[in-house]
């Protein structure tokens, strides 16, 4: 009896400490409902935002309207686009963020670029604290929803294991 009740409180432990970093790798829709348009000021968004190392970046837009282009950090501010750089164009590309570090990007259409249409971030170390950033007026509610959900299987997950161990 003993040796199950320590499974139950092994598997709650380790539920609450597997869960919490799973629910945090967070997709972010470029744009939010604006999606990836001409005259949306993409700086203004990503500083309200906390990209990490397993996040991922979803670009929506119509094709071929627009394109995603890939680029360092010259070429960004050039508006230029080698020819070995790496460009979307599905309409809603999804860029995994897998290394920390500076990411570029700019719509490859006509003169999008250079008028404003490209994103620039810095993503972090997973679990890192970025420096406080006013709180995001257009969290998304689904967001908000799986951070809920989270918390819940969680606090009923250590109940169980709690009433178990009794």
């Amino acid at each position: 009896m003993a040796s199950k009740q320590m499974l139950a409180v092994a598997a709650a432990v380790a539920l609450a400490v597997l869960l919490p970093a799973h629910a945090a790798a967070t997709e972010h829709i470029v744009g939010d409902n604006n999606g990836w348009v001409l005259g949306f000021d993409y700086a203004a968004w990503a500083a309200t935002k906390q990209f990490e190392v397993g996040d991922t970046l979803v670009f929506k837009y119509k094709s071929p309207n627009h394109t995603v282009v890939e680029v360092g950090g010259a070429d960004f501010n050039a508006c230029n686009k080698p020819a070995n750089a790496n460009e979307w164009g599905s309409g809603e590309d999804r860029v995994a963020l897998d290394k920390e570090g500076r990411r570029w990007f700019f719509c490859g259409v006509g003169n999008h670029c250079a008028r404003n249409m490209k994103l620039k971030i810095t993503v972090l170390a997973a679990g890192a604290s970025a420096p406080e950033a006013p709180p995001s007026p257009s969290s998304s509610p689904a967001g908000k929803v799986q951070a809920r959900v989270v918390h819940a299987v969680v606090a009923v997950t250590v109940a169980a294991a709690a009433m178990l161990a009794l």
